[in-house]
């Protein structure tokens, strides 16, 4: 049988995650120092975990409503007025979902018609190009530069606005780069976005995981945003829950509808001991990531200062978990270099074309990995380019 031909063109054409496809190669293999997972090396904070024991010791094993339990809803809006000093009405305009990134998803094909563009930046995290294309939509790159501390750009933005852009999609602090958003240019963006009446989905996801005494400041805050601003987080990061697929999304009524019409037909709800141990998350708040805040940052500190040390010019990112050293003066592209130090010194990093043209040249590592692991990886990564420069 010609099974390509039975398959959807839209997904037939899709490239596998670049982030995925690279870590097939790690499968198996106990001897690898992984720089490469982005997920916390710590497991969920006690008391959550309790909560969700709890819950199932009570039998609370049922399907919840679409919107997701009303109590957690109630606790998002709180926690997202306090975030982000904006207020959404639990019971038609919080939509708890499946990970953020089910949220990104259903976004996507709520509102878009086939040919609506949307503008996103790269480097990004891989799913932005392909959910967009799924809903039969055209993504629109703008590139973000190492020489803007990886923000993007409204200047950048408004050339690539067209009569058929419908969404900004934006996501700061950002996956790869950890680059963060300065609020001049946020501010502009929004102008944008209200003089075109476009939508901006603003994924959130990183942003309790800021340094250097920054605060975060999301576009839903500025005039005019609000009403436009699909905004979506959830608690895989902060909360170290990246195995509890739990995100969520905050935007006005008439959009949260069409986002759980998708919602129920392909995933229902959130489970329940999800949920259950998302309202303990958020009971905590900073009190369950602050000291992993802090740690990362200590990280980043070291991890940042060995690649400069080594000769790889890296970028101190100002939020996240992850950095993006650029190696072209190896002579190496990103993947050359990544399989190199994978197969040579037993190091896994992300090549940083996985996560669009614009990462060639740089790869990705995450620093949310145990101190004296990224001390010993480090090593070997300096001993790896030592030798590529010595022509070994």
């Amino acid at each position: 049988m010609d099974y390509n031909s039975k398959l959807s063109t839209q997904i037939r054409d899709l490239p596998r995650s670049g982030i995925r496809d690279f870590f097939e190669l790690v499968i198996g293999r106990s001897d690898v120092i992984s720089l490469g997972v982005g997920e916390p090396d710590k497991p969920t904070p006690w008391p959550i975990r309790e909560a969700a024991i709890r819950s199932l010791e009570k039998g609370q094993t049922s399907y919840t409503s679409n919107l997701g339990l009303e109590s957690l809803r109630v606790a998002i809006s709180g926690y997202v007025e306090n975030q982000f000093r904006m207020t959404y009405d639990p019971k038609k305009e919080i939509l708890v979902t499946v990970g953020v990134s089910e949220a990104l998803d259903i976004a996507f094909r709520a509102m878009l018609n086939p040919g609506d563009e949307v503008i996103y930046h790269e480097p990004c995290y891989v799913s932005y190009s392909p959910s967009i294309k799924m809903a039969y939509g055209v993504p629109v790159v703008v590139e973000t530069r190492e020489e803007n501390k990886f923000a993007l750009m409204a200047a950048d933005v408004e050339k690539a606005i067209t009569p058929k852009t419908k969404v900004i999609a934006l996501n700061f602090p950002t996956n790869p780069t950890g680059g963060v958003m300065p609020p001049e240019e946020l501010e502009k963006i929004a102008a944008l976005a209200v003089k075109h009446d476009l939508l901006v989905f603003t994924d959130e996801i990183y942003c309790e995981l800021l340094y250097d005494n920054q605060q975060h400041k999301s576009i839903v805050e500025y005039p005019g945003m609000r009403e436009r601003t699909v905004l979506l987080h959830g608690f895989s990061k902060a909360f170290a829950m990246t195995g509890w697929r739990l995100g969520y999304a905050c935007a006005p009524a008439p959009l949260i509808e069409a986002m759980m019409k998708v919602h129920q037909y392909c995933m229902l709800c959130a489970p329940i001991l999800s949920q259950v141990a998302g309202i303990e998350a958020l009971k905590m708040g900073a009190s369950a990531y602050e000291d992993m805040r802090q740690s990362y940052e200590q990280r980043r500190n070291v991890i940042v200062s060995r690649l400069n040390g080594m000769g790889l010019h890296c970028f101190n990112p100002g939020g996240a978990f992850y950095v993006f050293p650029e190696i072209r003066s190896t002579g190496l592209t990103s993947k050359e270099f990544a399989i190199g130090l994978l197969e040579k010194k037993s190091v896994a990093v992300v090549p940083g074309t996985a996560f669009g043209a614009a990462g060639e040249g740089f790869v990705r590592c995450c620093y949310a990995t145990a101190p004296e692991l990224i001390v010993k990886a480090m090593d070997l990564m300096e001993e790896f380019v030592n030798e590529v420069r010595a022509g070994k």
